[in-house]
Formats: structure tokens, sequence, C-alpha cells
């Protein structure tokens, strides 16, 4: 490795070799939590933080309150549909999808789902397989 003039405006030492100053708060953008751009990302995790909670609370009422009185599949609809709800805000605020480009989020999305297609079919079809070898001598 070559040596580098290690100046205060040239980072690219920090991304060669140990990488821990990165994550360590020498490359924090926010020194300031009073800056604008600080109070505006705070604001922004406590919004998600909030709307998962809500999220949450719904999840648990239901399994609570209508666990005896509503129909199973009615039931885990709701459960999946919510379930999915929070999956799809953590990873567009905290993976940081939500703020790429619409076509890098569809080249993500796409694939995805058509993977959970896969798992789906695949377990139809071991579902079909299996009630066909039961059924038969």
């Amino acid at each position: 490795m070559s040596a580098h003039n290690h100046d205060s405006n040239n980072i690219q030492h920090l991304y060669e070799g140990d990488q821990s100053k990165l994550y360590s708060g020498i490359m924090s953008h926010h020194s300031d939590v009073k800056s604008p751009e600080s109070k505006k990302q705070i604001k922004r995790i406590w919004r998600v933080f909030w709307i998962l909670l809500v999220i949450t609370v719904v999840e648990v009422s239901f399994g609570l309150a209508f666990s005896y009185t509503m129909s199973r599949a009615i039931l885990n609809s709701i459960f999946l549909i919510l379930t999915v709800v929070k999956a799809a805000w953590i990873v567009s605020v905290f993976m940081h999808l939500g703020d790429e480009k619409k076509s890098f989020m569809a080249m993500v999305l796409i694939p995805l789902t058509l993977f959970i297609w896969f798992i789906i079919a695949f377990l139809a079809d071991g579902s079909f397989w299996l009630h066909m070898n039961n059924t038969h001598p």
C-alpha cells in the first residue's frame, strides 16, 4: 500500500485499510444535533417510530380481540397485510429504498415479488403432491 497525503480535505484515506473511522463519528455529517438537517432526520425517525408503533398495536389488538371471533383466513390476511406495510416502511426509510429512483425500486421489488410467488407456487405444489400421495394406495 503506498503512502498517501492524509490532509483533512482528502477523505480517500478513510476508505483504505481500517474503515472503522467511517462509522466512528469522524465522518458524521450532522455534528450538531440542533442543526436543521439533524432535526429533520430526527423528526423523520420519530414519525416512522410512531407509524410502526400504531401498526404493531393494531396487530396485537386484532390478535387479542378477534382471535376467537373472526375467521382465521381473514385474520391471517390482516396480519399479512400489516406485516408487509411495516416491512415496506422499514425498507423505505432505514434501508433508504424510498430515496432511490423508481427504476431501481422496480429492479429490487419485481424480483422480490417473483421470489414470493416462487415460494407460494412450490408450497402449493408440495401440498398437492402430499395430498396426492396420501390419497392413492
